[in-house]
Formats: C-alpha cells, structure tokens, sequence
C-alpha cells in the first residue's frame, strides 16, 4: 500500500526507527452488516493521503515521523486476527510510539485497543467518534461483530468508554450504556446545539485512544460508508470535540474505520485521510 503522507515525508521522517507515529493498515470486511467495501478502506485511505498538505492549522504534525507498516493478514479465525492486531499496537506503544489503525471495518478496534492497554500502566479511555454504539452482545450471530466491538472492550476489557455522535442505538444498547456507565452525548443534541466541546467526567483515564468511525460523520459530509445515517456531525465538529476531550489527557492511540470507497468516490477517501492526519495533529 502507498505509505502515509508518500512523496511528502524527507528519509528521517519516515524512519520506522524515530517515527513517532505507526500507520497500521487494516483491510478487515468480515461482519459488515448493510454496504461493503471496507477492506478497500485503508489503501484508499493512504493513496489519498498523498494528496494533503503537510501543514496542518499552523503546524507540521508529520515532522514527528510517520512510518506506515505493512497491512495486517485478515484472513483466518476473528480471534486470530485481533490478536495480530493487537501485537502490531503493543508492539508500537511499547516503542513509545503512537499507532494509527486504518480501517477496515469498526471490529478491529477490539484487538487494537488491547493492544495498546496491555502495552501501558494504568488504565486507557476510548473517545468514540459514531453514528452507533457498537454495544450489542453480538450481531447476527458473531460475538466480533463491527456491532459488538465497544460491548466487548467497555465488559470484558473494563474500558472506559465516551460516545460523541450516536444517532441509532437499539434498546440492548441503552441498557448497557445504563449498565456500564458510558458518557454520551447523541448527535442530535451536539447538532442541534452547535457544540464543539463537551467535557469528559473528571475520573475518565488521562490516557485516551481515539476509535473515529468515518459513519459519526453526516452522509453529506462522509457518503462512502457501509452504514450511514443522517443528522451526523461536521467535520470541524467531530475534530473539536475530540480536541477538547483530550485536553490535559494524552492520545495513546488510534483508528479511522468503515469508509467503504467506490469509484469516483474521492471526496469521502480525501475526508477520512484528512481526519487520520487531523487525530495525530492531537498527539
């Protein structure tokens, strides 16, 4: 696949030995449940990418390095492929650097935030930028499910979990929102009244991994996903939301999943990579 920001970065910026941040591309489509294509995602991603300026709101966040790595094999057992996942993000963390999943559907969050969990002290956030809640015990049948990934990490992980952007949940999730004590702030509310700052609950982890499904954006903004819904956020919306909730916290890690590219479909390709670069501007 074409590496992150190509053409763009000088020999020491995409130095895999210095680079501060690893671009881990994966091409998972195994429980998509509505439209397809995200195993395109990532290389649509990363051709993109070729096409954004290095300067970013004033800076250059790529003269801290970006090195891409290798796709992950997505092939085998769900398991299997979430542990790869994960020993590329512990692997990564435990370097001192910061992991950038590239998607891929939402499922392969499961295995990169725990990666990143086990490769640091203390305990780990995610801010979820979404236009669902990813809660169900599981989804036609498959307990990995793009549906199911935050239910898996907020029990079974004991993740702490922040919604921004939500606009479809069953009752199921609800529930579990209720149970587990998730913060949320629906898309409905953010829309209608304009926010672009919500502060976490004071006790939420100071080390945060940003989880960005491309489908928390509006379908205007971001049309080439598997599973879109209107009424979603802005683009400078979604960014300074997660802005804000990383102020005084620090980005351990992250991913941008479930664009689903089509032909002709460059606005969408462009907008994700934009987002991938605009998160690592926060670290």
């Amino acid at each position: 696949m074409t590496p992150f920001l190509d053409g763009e970065l000088s020999a020491a910026e995409c130095d895999p030995e210095t680079a501060k941040f690893r671009v881990i591309p994966v091409p998972l489509e195994r429980t998509v449940s509505y439209g397809a294509g995200t195993a395109g995602g990532p290389a649509a991603l990363l051709a993109a990418s070729v096409e954004l300026e290095r300067l970013w709101r004033g800076g250059e966040p790529c003269e801290a390095g970006i090195f891409t790595e290798a796709a992950v094999a997505c092939d085998g057992p769900l398991p299997d492929v979430m542990a790869r996942i994960a020993a590329r993000t512990q692997a990564a963390v435990a370097a001192g650097r910061v992991p950038v999943v590239l998607g891929g559907e939402h499922s392969l969050s499961y295995g990169a935030v725990r990666g990143v969990a086990a490769a640091l002290a203390g305990p780990v956030g995610i801010v979820q930028i979404d236009a669902h809640a990813d809660l169900r015990v599981a989804y036609q049948g498959e307990r990995y499910s793009h549906a199911s990934v935050m239910q898996l990490l907020v029990e079974e992980e004991n993740i702490a979990l922040a919604q921004f952007g939500v606009r479809a949940l069953c009752a199921q999730e609800a529930d579990y929102r209720r149970k587990f004590g998730v913060f949320h702030v629906d898309a409905e509310e953010l829309v209608t009244g304009g926010l672009h700052a919500v502060d976490l609950p004071g006790d939420f982890p100071r080390q945060v991994y940003v989880s960005f499904d491309v489908d928390g954006l509006d379908p205007a903004v971001m049309p080439d996903t598997g599973t879109p819904v209107p009424g979603g956020l802005g683009f400078w919306q979604a960014l300074h939301l997660v802005a804000h909730a990383l102020k005084g916290r620090q980005l351990v890690g992250c991913d941008v999943v479930e664009l689903a590219p089509r032909p002709g479909g460059a606005v969408s390709d462009f907008t994700a990579a934009q987002v991938a670069y605009g998160v690592m501007a926060l670290a």
